[in-house]
């Protein structure tokens, strides 16, 4: 049978499957990546909608791993839900657990003594490093780099090892405490932390040694995905990439907390945008929280690691618990009521390694928040699938994935 010729192409997503004398010529097909595939770095679900290789729509399907924080929230007292921050960005627990305490200390009205600040920074700096190692280790794996993920993930372990001398928990550590921190550093700890910073900068050069200059990770993420700042102010993404996009915003230095504004560093901006950009601002801050966690040793205050005028809020030191009847009333009441807060209302968010993590509080006074709400970067960076995806051939949707570094458990919630 003689058929006419019809011409398709492939790249333009706009394109309609063609019929000639009741036959299809070209067909469309849905596929489901996820919720349980590797390169969707978690249980995201993306139904997909094919023409060739190309996909021409885009659906994230989120949910699977929402626990219904929020609402939590309304009934437990303030303290009581510290360890549930830890579950939001899973890879940065202690920088939510700072977020998180800022918020209600601004509601109660409190200010920490300069030593619990410097403490509170370290910590959101080393998580800073631990988090863009992992994020940088499976993206190389996305793009099929696997040798980085070896160096990347070793030096994590190095700084696990650490937050365990410091919390006694590697993964979700519960360190802070609203008004200042679960205890004091231990013995020697800022100098093996030191040490561990002098040894992870060759360390981050040599990632990029291996990734920057490679052929076939150009290829895979130079000019993919590009997120115009216009784009990434529309869709509210925040944090590594809306700065890729050529913002320059960081809350640490544009909205300064817990003494940020004492220390020397550099904001990296992109220029275009693409998931090669995005790659190379995590490379860079990973660089100046080194930068930032050096400051913060050299110029270790002396003093307590807690605020003396939360005495209602922060929890007595055991021994003396055990051995006065003033401080075991006190904690008698902080456990079983909860810290009386207050009537008002406090938003405050931090400048995370996903963005800026946010939190708003209403408070009809007492010891239980009566709304929390919290916003989630990885929430919002991901609204823009949708638009960034169309497009792009399917084996781009990784690398697109894996420049986007989200964590479900915050955008869920």
């Amino acid at each position: 049978m003689q058929r006419d010729t019809v011409s398709i192409n492939l790249g333009d997503v706009g394109a309609r499957a063609a019929h000639h004398e009741g036959e299809l010529y070209t067909e469309r097909m849905t596929l489901n990546m996820g919720p349980s595939h590797p390169a969707t770095h978690g249980v995201l679900r993306l139904v997909l909608e094919l023409e060739g290789d190309y996909v021409t729509k885009c659906e994230p399907v989120i949910g699977y791993l929402h626990r219904g924080d929020e609402k939590i929230a309304e009934n437990m007292t303030y303290n009581q839900f510290v360890p549930y921050t830890d579950r939001l960005d899973y890879l940065a627990p202690l920088a939510n657990n700072v977020a998180y305490a800022i918020a209600v200390e601004r509601l109660a009205g409190l200010v920490l003594p300069e030593r619990c600040q410097a403490i509170r920074v370290l910590c959101c700096e080393l998580a800073r490093i631990s988090s863009h190692l992992l994020g940088i280790g499976v993206y190389g794996m996305d793009t099929g780099a696997l040798t980085v993920f070896m160096y990347t993930f070793t030096e994590r372990e190095k700084l696990y090892t650490l937050f365990e001398e410091l919390t006694g928990a590697r993964f979700t550590t519960s360190y802070t405490r609203i008004g200042g921190v679960a205890r004091d550093m231990p013995e020697g700890w800022m100098g093996r932390v030191e040490a561990f910073l002098d040894q992870v900068m060759p360390v981050i050069d040599e990632i990029e040694s291996l990734l920057t200059r490679n052929k076939i990770f150009l290829d895979r993420t130079n000019d993919v995905a590009v997120i115009s700042k216009e784009d990434a102010l529309a869709y509210g993404l925040t944090g590594p990439n809306l700065r890729a996009s050529g913002v320059d915003l960081d809350l640490r230095r544009d909205n300064p907390y817990s003494g940020y504004e004492k220390y020397d560093f550099d904001i990296p901006i992109g220029t275009k945008g693409d998931c090669y950009d995005r790659y190379l601002v995590r490379m860079e801050e990973m660089r100046q929280s080194v930068r930032i966690a050096k400051q913060v040793i050299s110029t270790m205050p002396s003093g307590l690691w807690y605020a003396e005028d939360a005495r209602k809020i922060f929890a007595p030191p055991k021994a003396k618990i055990l051995t006065r009847m003033e401080e075991l009333i006190q904690n008698f009441m902080i456990v079983t009521e909860g810290p009386q807060m207050p009537a008002g209302e406090v938003y405050f968010e931090a400048e995370n390694p996903k963005g800026a993590l946010g939190f708003f509080i209403v408070s009809k006074g007492g010891g239980v928040p009566y709304r929390l709400k919290i916003r989630a970067p990885s929430f919002c960076n991901l609204s823009i699938l949708e638009k960034l995806v169309p497009g792009h051939m399917m084996s781009d949707v990784p690398v697109i994935l894996g420049s986007l570094d989200f964590v479900l458990g915050e955008c869920d919630r």
